[in-house]
């Protein structure tokens, strides 16, 4: 029983810092443009960036 004094802090505190990681993600804009993640691996290499980048060729 008195391990529930220490579970449920502790457990407060995961949750609370979870939630605070979160926040911080949302605030930063790391989910303002999540389509052109995903359709950056579709582009060739080299113009990943949108540059004008030119291929290597040996």
């Amino acid at each position: 029983m008195e391990i529930l004094y220490v579970l449920i802090p502790v457990s407060v505190l995961l949750v609370l810092a979870i939630l605070a990681v979160l926040g911080w993600a949302v605030n930063s804009g790391q989910f303002e443009d999540i389509e052109q993640e995903g359709l950056r691996i579709l582009q060739p290499e080299g113009q990943a960036d949108g540059g004008n980048v030119e291929p290597h060729q040996d």
